[in-house]
């Protein structure tokens, strides 16, 4: 559970999330952050903390070079998968391989990976993940155009997702990469 926004704006990524660690009906606010910067990288996740370890710590991902869509799809999924293969992470259901759910910004643009390793990217210019995803989308959109500030932007998406999601809790924390 949790709500991770990521905003494009003039050049720069923008990735904000929550603080909730949910197991069942427990809830517990996390010192250590679901947005973290790795490399050329910022790295926002849901799905497991484990998961969100790994890339943090253990993944190594190289330098985007040429294409970056097919960089994305293929360089740095593999190196995704190997990471969580061998950190345990990574799992099979009926005979698919699946791993998490995470936003990542590298030069300027903003993917969404998700648990089979696909690889999105938004038309409008952000994206949410999380259950408090459909909530912080709309504040989102309803926020495009009116001159706020993008960090302001995330931080009331976010504020939207707790206020309207039990699995959504502050303290939030939002960071940017420029390209």
């Amino acid at each position: 559970m949790t709500a991770i926004v990521g905003l494009l704006r003039k050049g720069a990524v923008y990735i904000g999330g929550d603080s909730a660690g949910v197991s069942g009906m427990n809830l517990s606010v996390r010192a250590d952050t679901k947005v973290f910067r790795n490399g050329a990288y910022l790295f926002g996740f849901t799905t497991s903390f484990r998961m969100g370890q790994l890339i943090r710590y253990s993944l190594a991902p190289s330098a985007p070079k040429g294409d970056l869509d097919r960089f994305m799809t293929t360089t740095f999924v593999d190196a995704l998968r190997d990471c969580l293969k061998s950190g345990g992470y990574a799992r099979k259901e009926e005979e698919q391989e699946m791993g998490g759910t995470f936003l990542v910004g590298v030069r300027g643009r903003l993917f969404v990976i998700h648990d089979d390793y696909q690889v999105g990217k938004a038309a409008d210019g952000f994206a949410a993940v999380g259950c408090g995803d459909q909530v912080a989308l709309g504040a989102l959109f309803a926020t495009a155009g009116r001159g706020m500030k993008p960090r302001a932007r995330v931080r009331l998406a976010l504020r939207a997702a707790e206020r309207f999601s039990a699995g959504v809790r502050g303290p939030f924390v939002c960071l940017s990469l420029r390209s």
